[in-house]
């Protein structure tokens, strides 16, 4: 039967397709705007963002860790987390991961430098509240990994082995 789910659907090709869905529907022509895959993308690093601020939060307030450390380890892991669920559920990724993850490792250390040290140190160390100093680096940074993901790391012409 059409729309039923077959046997070698994948949670990640599920996924996929409501995130098509979602985007189909979208008012005023912004379905012809909105990639897919930027829902995906927004749906996954929002939760991966949420992931990063809990882990600042307890290193940083709970732990006593310098704001720079703290930034640091939330911030490592929850790149780690949202490259591996980018290319599994949003991407699908099939092709040589070490490539895939050393250019991801550039585009998130160009990100690290630019966004999180230099406005997000930066808007600290001007006495913005540290949370809110991460929202707006994290609004910056979104546009830039995004398009980083799409176009560099995870890239069609790559080998897309199955």
């Amino acid at each position: 039967m059409p729309g039923l789910p077959t046997t070698t659907d994948t949670v990640a090709d599920r996924f996929t397709r409501w995130c098509e869905a979602v985007v189909a529907r979208l008012p005023w022509g912004l379905n012809r705007l909105v990639a897919p895959s930027f829902l995906g993308f927004a749906l996954i690093n929002g939760f991966t963002f949420g992931v990063d601020l809990t882990l600042l939060t307890m290193c940083h307030g709970w732990w006593g860790l310098p704001v720079w450390l703290s930034v640091t380890v939330a911030y490592v892991c929850a790149f780690g987390l949202s490259f591996v669920l980018n290319r599994t559920f949003n991407f699908h990724s099939h092709a040589p991961v070490g490539k895939q993850a050393v250019v991801y490792v550039v585009v998130v250390a160009i990100n690290y430098v630019v966004f999180i040290l230099g406005v997000g140190s930066g808007l600290t160390a001007l006495g913005l509240e540290y949370h809110l100093a991460r929202l707006l680096a994290g609004a910056c940074e979104a546009v830039y990994i995004y398009s980083a993901m799409r176009w560099v790391v995870f890239r069609r012409g790559d080998a897309q082995l199955s």
